[in-house]
């Protein structure tokens, strides 16, 4: 049984402060093993977004790199991608989890999203500067999503995206601070909607669902692993016209302090990841409330790489 690297506890939830995320060390390239293990001698720094599915599979990266040898060091709940993105470009971190779709749209917010992995993944890269690269994708998505309660779903005969149009002038939709930017000129020209009010969840979205239940908004931009979509019976409305993309969880990372060994790690937990095993390691997290290190170490056990 590898050791348990129980982080942060209950402050896991909260965001930090943008100063949070700096460093006054750059992690520097290393040399390859033919051994599986890690042979660089720097420390690679593991950021992730300031949300719990993040943080989540922040530590699994981070333990997996651990268990080569790897010298870790986390720098989780760091914010919204604007501000651990510029982080990743300054050297402060090494490592982050990221979402293939979602990256690609911050880079270019009139990208069209495109229906495969691979063809997603090689725009992406193509707006990246030089220097950040995208490891393998795993068939794990986390996906942003229009939600609604199964009350409002029967209600308003709602089973896709394109179904709200003829309601979203009543409905209240509400979504991480960034959704809003992001997407509302998308479903705008795409769907046709134009809610009565956009309410943004400045937590990255984790209040989202218990807002669905409260009526203090009508659709929610709940991501697709989160657990009370199932535990609540929640609808997630179909999103025919790919406004939303793909989002596959892919490691972004710095060439100069990954080297071959320690790319390979992070592609073997990416291999093993899926959809529905974030499910259920989130409903620890998120429903459990059991800390999300616990939660990965107790994954990377049943799925040595």
């Amino acid at each position: 049984m590898r050791p348990l690297k129980i982080l942060l506890g209950a402050a896991l939830l909260a965001t930090f402060a943008a100063g949070c995320g700096g460093s006054e060390d750059n992690p520097l390239d290393g040399t390859g093993s033919t051994d599986g293990t890690a042979s660089t001698n720097e420390t690679i720094v593991v950021g992730s977004a300031g949300f719990p599915g993040n943080v989540l599979l922040a530590e699994l990266y981070a333990g997996a790199l651990e268990d080569k040898g790897v010298k870790v060091e986390r720098k989780l709940n760091i914010g919204e991608r604007e501000v651990y993105y510029k982080l990743l470009e300054n050297g402060d971190l090494t490592v982050l989890p990221e979402y293939n779709g979602a990256l690609l749209a911050y880079l270019d917010p009139k990208a069209e999203l495109p229906a495969t992995t691979e063809e997603t993944n090689k725009a992406a890269s193509a707006k990246l500067p030089a220097g950040l690269k995208l490891l393998d994708s795993s068939a794990a998505q986390d996906n942003d999503s229009l939600t609604v309660t199964s009350e409002t779903a029967s209600k308003n005969n709602l089973k896709t995206v394109e179904d709200l149009k003829a309601v979203a002038g009543d409905l209240v939709v509400g979504g991480p601070a960034p959704f809003e930017e992001r997407f509302k000129d998308k479903l705008s020209t795409v769907y046709g909607l134009k809610f009565k009010e956009w309410v943004p969840d400045r937590s990255g979205g984790g209040n989202i669902p218990t807002w669905l239940k409260s009526g203090k908004v009508q659709v929610g931009n709940v991501f697709t692993a989160n657990p009370a979509i199932v535990l609540d019976g929640l609808v997630v409305l179909e999103d025919t016209k790919g406004v939303f993309g793909l989002q596959n969880v892919t490691p972004l990372v710095r060439e100069d302090g990954v080297d071959a060994a320690a790319a390979e790690t992070l592609n073997k937990v990416s291999a093993q990841l899926t959809t529905e095993g974030l499910q259920e390691m989130m409903k620890k997290v998120a429903v459990d409330k059991t800390d999300p290190a616990k939660v990965a170490a107790e994954w990377l056990d049943a799925h040595p790489v």
